[in-house]
C-alpha cells in the first residue's frame, strides 16, 4: 500500500494546470459592463458534503439567478487547489478557510469571501478491528489523511498533541477520500483517519468504521479542538477580489441564497436537488450523511465569532509556516464581510 503514502506528485499540479489554462483568472470578466462575469471555481471534492454549497447553488441555479457563469473543477487536495489558485490557474477555490492563514507568512494574501462553515465538519473514523478508543491511543497507529500538509493532517496533529500523543509517535498516511480512503482502512493501511460524509456513512453502515472524534458540530469542535474553527469557505486572491468586484459580489449572493435555503429545507429535500449519483444505491444513507453535516453550516456566509483565533491557534502549533511566525499573522486580512453582508440585503 505504499501508493498511500505518496506525497502529492507535482506533475500532477502541472498536468491540472494545463487543463484548466483556458479557463483561469484570464478568463473572468472584471467590472466592466456586458455579459455574464464568468469564474472558474476549484472544489476540494464535488461530492463531500462539506463542499456541498457549491454544486448545490449549480443544482439551484443560483449562479444563474446571480448573473455569473460558474465553471466547477474539482482537486481532492485543497494542497493543491491553493497551488492552482496561486498560479492563476483558476478564480477562487471552496476549501478550507485556514490556507488563507497559513499563506500569509509566505507574503501572500488569500481571503474568504463567503464563509461556508463554523466546524470542520471532518470526523476522525476508526477501523472497527482496531484497539483505539480515544486519541490518546493514536501512539503506534498508521492514520489517514486527505495528503501531508493538508487540513486534515493538522487537525490529526491538533487531536493527537491535545491527548498527550507526540506527532512523531504516529505515522501519517496519505488516503484521499471516497473510495480510496476506504479501501485503505478496509485493506489495514491505516487504523483510522480524518474524513467527512458521505464516507463517514457508507463507513458507518457496512460496519467497517466508527466514529471517534466527531467535528460536524460547533459544539463537536469546541470540545475537540476548544473552539469554533471554520473550514470551508469560499476563498480567493486578495488582489482578484479587489480587481472584480462585481462577479465576487455576485457569486456571494448566489452562495449566501443557497445557505439560507439549506438552512430552511430538510436534509431529504437538499439530498434531492442534489446529482442523483451522489447518492449511489443508497439514497436513505446519503440523506443521513446530509443530516449529520449541516450542523456545520452557517446561514449567512458570516465568518463566525472567534473562529479565525481557534484556526491561527491549531496551525501555530502543527503548520511550518505558521509556527513561531503566529504574531505577524493578521487575521482581519484573512477573511472579508463585505460582499456577504451586502448579499443579505439583496
Amino acid at each position: 500500500m505504499k501508493h498511500f503514502r505518496t506525497l502529492t506528485a507535482a506533475a500532477a499540479v502541472a498536468a491540472l494546470a494545463t487543463g484548466l489554462s483556458a479557463c483561469g483568472s484570464d478568463s473572468s470578466s472584471g467590472d466592466s459592463s456586458g455579459s455574464a462575469d464568468k469564474v472558474t471555481l476549484m472544489v476540494g471534492g464535488l461530492d463531500k458534503v462539506i463542499y456541498m454549497p457549491a454544486k448545490l447553488t449549480e443544482q439551484l441555479g443560483f449562479f444563474k439567478d446571480a448573473g455569473v457563469d460558474v465553471s466547477l473543477k474539482e482537486e481532492p487536495s485543497g494542497a493543491d487547489a491553493e497551488t492552482l489558485l496561486l498560479a492563476h490557474q483558476v478564480d477562487g477555490v471552496v476549501g478550507f478557510y485556514d490556507h488563507t492563514v497559513a499563506i500569509q507568512t509566505q507574503g501572500k494574501c488569500l481571503e474568504s469571501v463567503v464563509q461556508f462553515s463554523k466546524a470542520p465538519g471532518e470526523v476522525e473514523v476508526v477501523s472497527a478491528k482496531s484497539s483505539i478508543t480515544s486519541p490518546a491511543d493514536f501512539a503506534g497507529k498508521h492514520l489517514g489523511v486527505t495528503s501531508p500538509g493538508s487540513s486534515t493532517d493538522f487537525l490529526t496533529q491538533a487531536l493527537a498533541v491535545k491527548n498527550g500523543v507526540k506527532t512523531s509517535a504516529y505515522t501519517t498516511v496519505k488516503a484521499g477520500a471516497g473510495d480510496t480512503f476506504i479501501a485503505a482502512l478496509k485493506q489495514g493501511a491505516i487504523d483510522a483517519g480524518m474524513t467527512t460524509d458521505p464516507t463517514v456513512a457508507r463507513l458507518v453502515d457496512s460496519g467497517q468504521g466508527k466514529v471517534l472524534v466527531d467535528m460536524r458540530t460547533e459544539e463537536g469542535s469546541k470540545a475537540a479542538l476548544g473552539g469554533a474553527y471554520p473550514s470551508s469557505s469560499l476563498y480567493m486572491d486578495c488582489n482578484y477580489v479587489a480587481g472584480h468586484k462585481r462577479a465576487v459580489q455576485k457569486l456571494a449572493n448566489a452562495f449566501v441564497k443557497t445557505l439560507s435555503w439549506m438552512s430552511s429545507h430538510s436534509a431529504a429535500e437538499i439530498a434531492a436537488k442534489m446529482p442523483a449519483d451522489y447518492a449511489g444505491s443508497d439514497k436513505k444513507l446519503y440523506e443521513l450523511a446530509v443530516k449529520s453535516t449541516l450542523p456545520m453550516f452557517t446561514d449567512d456566509g458570516v465568518m463566525p465569532e472567534g473562529g479565525p483565533e481557534t484556526v491561527l491557534k491549531v496551525l501555530a502549533g502543527f503548520n511550518p509556516n505558521v509556527k513561531g511566525k503566529e504574531d505577524k499573522v493578521d487575521l482581519a486580512k484573512t477573511y472579508t464581510t463585505e460582499f456577504v453582508k451586502a448579499a443579505s440585503t439583496n
